[in-house]
């Protein structure tokens, strides 16, 4: 039997009621709620497909719905692909997963003699104690291709966040690094070894590289992300292949978790099959008073405390990119496996896949989820004392600072920007028998490991949300001749996505209660008049900030970003003017001193964004761009190939009537 578009149309089971109605009615309400644009939906029971659904618009402007074929982007479900390959070349006798990644990457080096003790298993369990990931150009709408080597010459400049096997931090560079080993070992490029090696033999026809890298061919309609004011958005490329890169149908997703089932298409021997099922845990596992995240070789999870309990094992893997969301569950034991892709950065895919499971498992017996609880308003308790010297900074991943105030007679916990307390607080907890609930009974606690200081969010698992900044006793502090209130990044390719924009302008901060930290991108402990480094071990996708002298200013390396100072923007003449990139091939920035209304003609590959002074996107030529008013002090950043010249031209708007 053939479907519409002449693939094979797989048998199907009847799906139980439960699990298809939970399926529509989440999937409904999540696109509903402007949570997701649109969905894909498989179970899969032994093989066979007991339910596969699509909901929503693949393409709009034709009225296209997603159906079983609709392509998505899976993010980082990618790793569980890439872990999978380097088992493969591990039973082949070519890789062994406690071999230093020197052995496999000669030339991988660090500015921190420790790297020399990250091993090839490290990388897949997130222990490696790398800071994060290499974003530079590698979200966008076109593969980069010098991606690997920028990600290897950046982390040549950058140091580890903790020892090797400490902790597990999430941490995407791991997986690019595991996909240069799979290239080295097996002398292939890595799509061509994924493709020969696991896509064909477990006929997975629908995966490949990101949707944008696919478009060409029609046999793969892709699902598009339309963006808050229903614009569709440019289709999205990953450029890190091994930790996020790759594309599929949900259909697709079971179909390759079968394969670490029990009666499924196995590629792995026997020994390398129970690797990858089993948690990975670093040295830090265990040290927080409930269950933690347990990271596998690629997985999220190897366990799940609730199916634990009734010797139930759960593997699964989530992913997010900007414009997708995916979830992917298996029981490999029982041969039970739920995919769930959206469009949407926030959608809610994890928790559709996640009552999916429970309500699929528990009709079949197999499973009896935990009895509807009943929300009941609580009052707050003072704080016992101890809990006090929690009061202060705190910094999030990617380093975002927040300060942290406890209210002792009150019982409660608030979270304000560090900058701004006189905003909306981004968490109000109350205190109640040793834990905080927020309005939506979401529970934190506070506690202490080691020398630092955590707020824990405690779900079905444990995992930290915050760690406490502690003051420095000898704080340093950046030279006053590399400081720069406003920073322009000047290494943007025309293809990078709509989302990383608003990291271009880039305005430095430091905080009285805090000497010796800058936060620029995120928060870093100077370590120099003109550097700062890492300054927390748990947090992921850290950066480093190197200030250096080129034609007599200094400029910015902020972990393979660059920047320059705003001042050096020269400023856009009053009538317009062409504004070519050149031989560096960096992006050119301009200022308005005035305000105007702006009209440019782009060349083929030219991208033109207009920001307000406050670094406010205002307008950006993937959406097209007839014209366009800026404020005075607007900037306008162009990106292009070496050689691209841009027309510009403006036309003045009375003071009057720009106010």
């Amino acid at each position: 039997m053939s479907g519409a578009n002449g693939l094979a149309t797989p048998s199907f089971a009847e799906a139980v009621p439960a699990a298809k109605t939970t399926a529509r009615l989440e999937a409904w309400k999540a696109i509903q709620s402007g949570r997701a644009g649109s969905l894909t939906i498989a179970i899969m029971d032994n093989g066979r497909f007991v339910y596969s659904e699509g909901f929503g618009m693949a393409d709009r402007a034709g009225s296209i719905p997603v159906d079983r074929h609709t392509l998505f982007n899976i993010g980082s479900i990618s790793k569980t692909y890439c872990a999978t390959a380097i088992m493969l070349l591990v039973d082949d006798g070519k890789i062994k997963l406690d071999s230093p990644v020197t052995a496999y990457i000669p030339e991988f080096t660090m500015a921190d003699e420790r790297y020399r003790n990250i091993t090839v298993r490290m990388l897949l369990n997130h222990s490696s104690g790398l800071p994060g990931g290499s974003y530079a150009n590698s979200f966008g709408y076109r593969y980069h291709e010098p991606f690997l080597a920028e990600t290897l010459q950046s982390l040549a400049r950058s140091h580890l966040k903790h020892n090797p096997g400490e902790m597990a931090i999430y941490c995407n560079d791991g997986f690019s690094l595991a996909e240069i080993i799979v290239e080295r070992v097996s002398g292939q490029k890595y799509s061509t070894f994924l493709t020969q090696r696991i896509l064909v033999p477990l006929a997975l026809s629908h995966t490949g590289l990101s949707v944008a890298e696919r478009q060409a061919d029609p046999r793969w309609p892709v699902a598009r992300y339309y963006d808050a004011k229903s614009r569709p958005e440019p289709l999205e490329s990953i450029s890190f292949l091994g930790s996020g890169g790759l594309s599929a149908t949900a259909e697709d997703l079971c179909r390759f978790a079968d394969s670490f089932s029990v009666g499924g298409k196995q590629l792995l021997t026997a020994a390398s099959l129970a690797e990858i099922r089993k948690n990975q845990p670093a040295q830090f596992w265990g040290k927080l008073p409930r269950p933690m995240i347990s990271y596998g070789l690629g997985w999220d999870f190897t366990e799940l405390p609730n199916y634990q309990a009734q010797n139930l094992n759960v593997l699964g893997k989530s992913g997010g990119t900007y414009q997708y969301t995916s979830m992917l569950f298996t029981l490999p034991d029982q041969r039970i496996s739920v995919a769930v892709i959206a469009t949407g950065a926030s959608s809610p895919a994890f928790d559709i896949a996640l009552k999916l499971l429970d309500a699929y498992a528990a009709e079949k017996n197999l499973f009896k989820p935990a009895p509807p609880t009943v929300k009941i308003p609580r009052t707050a308790q003072p704080l016992p004392p101890d809990l006090l010297q929690y009061t202060g900074y705190y910094a999030g991943d990617g380093g975002s600072v927040v300060k942290l105030s406890l209210n002792a007679d009150a019982g409660s916990l608030t979270l304000h920007k560090a900058d701004d307390p006189a905003a909306p607080p981004k968490l109000s907890a109350i205190y109640r028998d040793g834990l905080f609930y927020d309005t939506n009974d979401a529970k934190y606690y506070l506690t202490t490991v080691g020398q630092s200081r955590y707020l824990v969010t405690s779900g079905f698992v444990d995992s930290i949300a915050l760690e406490k900044i502690e003051p420095l006793a000898t704080p340093v502090q950046i030279s006053p001749n590399a400081l720069q209130p406003l920073w322009l990044r000047r290494n943007v390719q025309s293809y990078e996505g709509s989302m990383s924009a608003p990291q271009h302008m880039e305005t430095p901060r430091q905080f009285d209660s805090l000497p010796g930290y800058i936060d620029f991108c995120g928060l870093k402990k100077i370590g120099s008049p003109t550097s700062a480094g890492l300054s927390l071990a748990s947090m992921r996708d850290a950066t480093e900030l190197e200030f250096f002298e080129q034609a007599g200013r200094y400029w910015a390396w902020v972990s393979g970003l660059l920047y320059m100072p705003a001042d050096l923007a020269q400023p856009l003449s009053t009538a317009g003017g062409k504004i070519m990139i050149g031989k560096d091939g960096y992006n050119e920035w301009r200022k308005l001193s005035a305000a105007a209304i702006i009209e440019a003609a782009l060349p083929p590959d030219g991208r033109l964004i207009l920001f307000s002074p406050s670094g406010e996107v205002l307008a950006d030529s993937i959406w097209g761009l007839d014209s366009a008013f800026a404020p005075a002090g607007s900037f306008i950043e162009v990106a292009g190939n070496q050689g691209d010249t841009f027309v510009v031209k403006t036309t003045a708007v009375p003071a009057a009537d720009s106010i």
